[in-house]
């Protein structure tokens, strides 16, 4: 009996406890221990502990501010590849209908007008009218004495009363060189001495355009009669005397000779 009441008394008592181990209260939160600066404090700090506590902190170096963050340019690992243009398929060149422009062809040079001789005789100067090539574009024989010593132009009068009133009138006409002459019972006016028969025949052509009568004379003897060729041609004149073999190539004015 005395043993089974020793372990009825221990089971209520092991019961008790474990009851008031589950009932009991839970202990209070512990309060997170007090800093200053970083620095741990007693529960309940002295005014001296705070201050000898603020000093050691004031004494310490400031902490370095950390590095500025620097930018770093942010390249792609791997290039896009740039699309490649395709070319354009070009059309073949449209036959052209037009015709092909011309060449502008070069300018012919201006025409010449010569006379080509003196030759003897009529047969020698058609003779060498026959070796001109190309052909002329005009080719004619011309007859004319051996030159005299010189030519006048004169315009004789029966008096010289009217030999002085025509020097006045060609004067105002606009005509130089003149002079009144007197041979005799014959008069005239003078209207120029020239070496050579041309230079004589253009006088006396201007005089007779404006309307005034004279005459071309030479002066001394002339001699037999010679032929000449003149020509109106596009190649130089040398060309053209070395073909027909004439000693002379006189160059003659166009309009003239065309006239």
């Amino acid at each position: 009996m005395l043993i089974r009441a020793l372990i009825l008394l221990l089971v209520v008592l092991n019961l008790g406890v474990a009851a008031w181990w589950l009932m009991a209260p839970p202990p209070p939160a512990s309060a997170p221990a007090a800093q200053v600066d970083g620095l741990p404090l007693l529960e309940t700090p002295t005014p001296q502990q705070l201050a000898q506590a603020r000093r050691a902190a004031a004494s310490r170096p400031a902490a370095e501010a950390p590095p500025a963050p620097q930018l770093v340019e942010a390249r792609p690992t791997t290039a896009a590849a740039a699309p490649t243009p395709q070319a354009k398929p070009v059309a073949p060149p449209k036959p052209s209908t037009e015709p092909a422009p011309v060449a502008d062809a070069a300018k012919p040079a201006p025409p010449i007008c010569a006379s080509l001789g003196p030759f003897d005789s009529e047969a020698e100067a058609r003779a060498a009218q026959g070796r001109l090539k190309p052909s002329p574009a005009s080719a004619r024989l011309r007859s004319q004495n051996q030159p005299a010593r010189a030519y006048s132009v004169m315009a004789p009068f029966a008096d010289r009363a009217a030999a002085e009133d025509m020097a006045r009138r060609i004067s105002a006409a606009g005509f130089d060189d003149l002079m009144v002459i007197s041979n005799g019972p014959t008069s005239g006016v003078a209207l120029g001495r020239y070496s050579t028969r041309e230079a004589a025949q253009r006088r006396q052509r201007d005089l007779e355009a404006a309307g005034f009568d004279a005459r071309m004379e030479a002066v001394g003897p002339e001699g037999p009669v010679q032929w000449w060729i003149d020509v109106r041609a596009s190649v130089p004149a040398a060309a053209l005397q070395g073909q027909a073999g004439a000693a002379r190539a006189v160059a003659q004015d166009c309009a003239r000779a065309s006239g």
